[in-house]
């Protein structure tokens, strides 16, 4: 049998125990020295008793982006099979992300399940709901921001790019000469809903979104990934139909904006790519909404709520 082709994992924890590798995968795996630059350690409490009997420890450690830090570790070479039995071994507080270590290599790490709450600079790109339009103190996006810095004023940043009507091809092809000078560790892309739009006269509007999104959220994933900065897609909103059969010449409607809602999420499950969604969190509150899509100033509190639910306890664990 033909072994598949070989995984890069960058492991700074327990992973490089020849004895969790036995356990593991029933074989010390092939590895070197790597580092990873812009991100620091810190402790996790793990519950999990199969993973306290392998590592022998209740106490591992997280990566939490930091600008100038570096971790040391080492890259794992591992099969198709031994991947999915790290994914087995590590808890639900971690998800398998891309990064790029020191040497320029693509790599998967293990990164802190909420991406927001490991982050430290982040760039948000998207339209107009993004923009915080028909909220005088920002959206969600300003709140998210004041929050953010409050937590640590002199590391962490937040730059809010977004433009009113942009879709996510625009987003994709906007973005990239944007971020060398913000030197971002997330990228927080709330856009889509535009895409979804379609003639406020179209007699009968195909359920289907359109079929484009794969190539721009894939360029954002470039972007992203040539900064070392992790990706994080956001949305739709549910929208109130009987709003939007015509807005400024425009016809938004729930079929099409769950399409674009389950295309997002299949996207960013088969790529390895964290979305969140905030769908549920205005669904049937059409009070919540000015004009069926945009969010009142309660609503962006409400998806400012949703976002930041959490992680104040998490990092006190």
């Amino acid at each position: 049998m033909t072994e598949s082709r070989p995984h890069a994992l960058f492991s700074f924890g327990t992973l490089r125990d020849g004895r969790v590798q036995t356990a593991l995968f029933g074989r010390a795996v092939p590895s070197s020295p790597a580092s990873l630059v812009g991100y620091t350690t810190r402790p996790l409490k793990i519950t999990d008793p199969e993973v306290i009997a392998a590592s022998g420890l209740d106490v591992h450690l997280t990566l939490e982006c930091r600008l100038g830090s570096t971790v040391e570790g080492a890259v794992l070479r591992l099969t198709d099979g031994e991947l999915a039995a790290a994914d087995d071994y590590e808890v639900d507080d971690y998800a398998r992300r891309r990064v790029l270590l020191s040497s320029g290599e693509s790599a998967w790490a293990y990164l802190d399940a909420n991406p927001l709450r490991s982050a430290a600079r982040i760039v948000i790109a998207g339209d107009s709901i993004a923009y915080g339009r028909c909220d005088p103190q920002g959206g969600w996006a300003a709140r998210l921001a004041a929050r953010h810095i409050a937590a640590d004023e002199t590391a962490h940043r937040v730059f809010n790019l977004a433009v009113p009507g942009s879709t996510l091809a625009d987003v994709a092809e906007q973005t990239p000469g944007l971020l060398a000078a913000r030197r971002p560790d997330t990228l927080l892309v709330a856009a889509g809903i535009n895409d979804s739009a379609v003639p406020a006269d179209a007699p009968d509007p195909d359920p289907a979104g359109p079929a484009h999104l794969g190539a721009a959220l894939a360029s954002l994933a470039a972007t992203a990934r040539d900064h070392n900065a992790r990706l994080v897609v956001l949305g739709p909103l549910w929208l109130d139909e009987s709003r939007t059969a015509d807005y400024e010449g425009l016809r938004f409607t729930e079929a099409r904006a769950l399409h674009l809602r389950e295309s997002l999420r299949t996207w960013c499950a088969e790529n390895h790519v964290d979305h969140i969604d905030p769908w549920d969190v205005l669904r049937d509150r059409p009070g919540l909404l000015v004009d069926g899509i945009h969010p009142t100033p309660e609503g962006h509190e409400v998806l400012h709520r949703h976002l930041t639910a959490g992680q104040d306890a998490a990092r006190a664990r």
